[in-house]
């Protein structure tokens, strides 16, 4: 069931269905570089985090990572959505898609639909997105929807960084 679409992506809810693309997806050396090592190296593994992750999302806060796929050829590419992360205190836009699939514009498109769902539909004040700082591409990618670099932040239990996005305040 298509949950939103925009031009040429349709955006899904993750099911258990989802492990295969889930597994292939944590595992991508973009992925583990630009967002973390989640340590999920098996299909029950990929189901546990399904469960304890989107899934867990749906249920305690009405949104969480979507599926994204091409409307063209009904081919995965990857996931897009808002996450509720309590250092945040609000929903933050993120996405993660194949590496085939890069350069084509998809992250703008993918993040620009599901900010406009979360501001639209689900009615969120306000959307942010956290980034690595070497993340050139992300960083792009937030600047097109109009946030802008506000600072960094310190990850709770983790030894890292990260550069925080919102909406300019002026």
């Amino acid at each position: 069931m298509v949950l939103f679409s925009s031009s040429r992506l349709s955006f899904h809810l993750l099911t258990q269905a989802d492990a295969a693309l889930m597994l292939r997806l944590l595992n991508e050396p973009d992925f583990i570089a630009n967002i973390a090592d989640r340590g999920v190296r098996s299909l029950t593994q990929a189901q546990q985090y399904l469960t304890g992750g989107p899934l867990a999302m749906y249920r305690q806060h009405g949104f969480g990572m979507y599926r994204v796929t091409r409307l063209a050829d009904g081919v995965d590419i990857g996931l897009c959505g808002l996450v509720y992360r309590d250092y945040l205190g609000k929903p933050d836009i993120g996405y993660a898609f194949f590496p085939e699939f890069a350069g084509q514009g998809y992250a703008s498109e993918a993040a620009a639909a599901v900010y406009a769902y979360g501001k639209n539909v689900l009615q969120l004040p306000e959307i942010v997105a956290i980034v690595a700082p070497h993340n050139i591409a992300s960083q792009k990618v937030l600047q097109k929807l109009g946030l802008r670099k506000q600072g960094q932040l310190q990850v709770p239990g983790e030894d890292k960084k990260v550069d925080y996005y919102a909406l300019p305040t002026d």
